[in-house]
């Protein structure tokens, strides 16, 4: 059996606005509980008219606090947005408050287009470029209490002291978050949703140059996927031609509200723009619960992922209730009892 996970991005539709889209959100953190899954992981985006949430942290405690026993987490935190002691800070206190039901993933990239970049970080002095090997370093040593003899930080205690960091998560979407989550240790999430890296080889190469640490003492790698599942192969195509028009949008930098299936099935697509669609749709599952799992489950082993986490943008919310239960009930997971 495969282990499930979601990853959501709080998918604002041109029906759905984005409060509506955070309570979806919650809504289907509940129902994922229930069925079995992992864990529930939330992303963290700017500026963007497709994604209803900033902070995930503010949605992990919104979500642990209403489920049972699925891991809540980030996928991820931007770090370079932020102080390394505010998420030291805010994700102790969500351990403190959900003991052993927490994951921090954390990621390099933004998260959002330049000028947002600048609004988010021009505050944070002191930094210039690519920071994120340093604001990591500062962040594990906020747990290790590690800083070298005399340095200011080693009067400041990342509060509440009596409660460690959650489990640690590098994601990437290249050899780079491979090769350092194996380096230190640390569990790795690949975003085989959109990245142009070879899965196979990626996964692989973390798993061979893993090093125990403080951190985990064996690998553990999540093969992130972008899914849709319907009791039909039509009827999951007609709900994945939502996600056809906004990645064909998405490429352009046309980042609006998610479409829906009558909108993008009566666009007009040029043979361009058809041939775009064809090559982002390698990056897509889409079919009925057994067509899914013949699919999905080759990948799955020759990446030798611990866990799959299934990212699904689906323009109607019971859709998609529905094709998480139908991922469910392919995969084997074991409903709550």
């Amino acid at each position: 059996m495969v282990p499930l996970s979601i990853l959501d991005l709080s998918v604002v539709t041109t029906a759905t606005p984005p409060a509506a889209a955070l309570r979806n959100s919650i809504d289907l953190a509940r129902h994922a509980d229930g069925l079995g899954y992992v864990r529930y992981w939330l992303a963290e985006h700017h500026n963007l008219a497709s994604v209803a949430s900033p902070a995930p942290d503010l949605m992990i405690g919104q979500i642990a606090a209403v489920t049972q026993r699925i891991r809540v987490g980030s996928g991820g935190v931007m770090l370079p947005n932020h102080a390394p002691l505010m998420v030291a800070e805010r994700f102790r206190m969500l351990e403190a408050l959900f003991p052993g039901r927490i994951d921090l993933g954390l990621g390099r990239a933004p998260g959002t287009d330049p000028a947002t970049t600048y609004a988010l970080r021009q505050r944070l002095q002191g930094r210039e470029g690519d920071d994120f090997l340093e604001r990591l370093n500062e962040l594990m040593l906020w747990e290790t209490r590690e800083f070298p003899p005399g340095h200011p930080f080693n009067s400041v205690v990342a509060m509440p002291d009596d409660t460690p960091l959650p489990p640690l998560w590098l994601l990437g979407s290249s050899d780079y978050g491979a090769r350092l989550s194996a380096q230190l240790g640390m569990g790795f999430a690949f975003a085989h949703h959109f990245a142009t890296y070879d899965a196979v080889e990626v996964m692989r190469l973390y798993r061979a140059h893993f090093r125990p640490s403080r951190w985990r003492d064996t690998p553990y790698a999540i093969l992130a996927i972008a899914a849709v599942a319907a009791d039909t192969d039509a009827e999951a195509e007609r709900l994945a031609a939502s996600m056809d028009l906004n990645r064909l949008r998405r490429d352009r930098g046309q980042y609006t509200p998610l479409p829906s299936p009558e909108e993008a099935l009566a666009y007009p697509y040029t043979p361009a723009e058809r041939a775009a669609v064809a090559r982002n749709r390698e990056r897509l599952f889409v079919g009925s619960p057994a067509t899914l799992k013949r699919r999905i489950e080759p990948l799955v082993a020759a990446c030798e992922a611990d866990e799959a986490m299934v990212i699904s943008p689906i323009f109607d919310h019971a859709a998609r209730k529905r094709s998480c239960t139908l991922l469910a009930e392919a995969f084997g997971l074991k409903p709550a009892e």
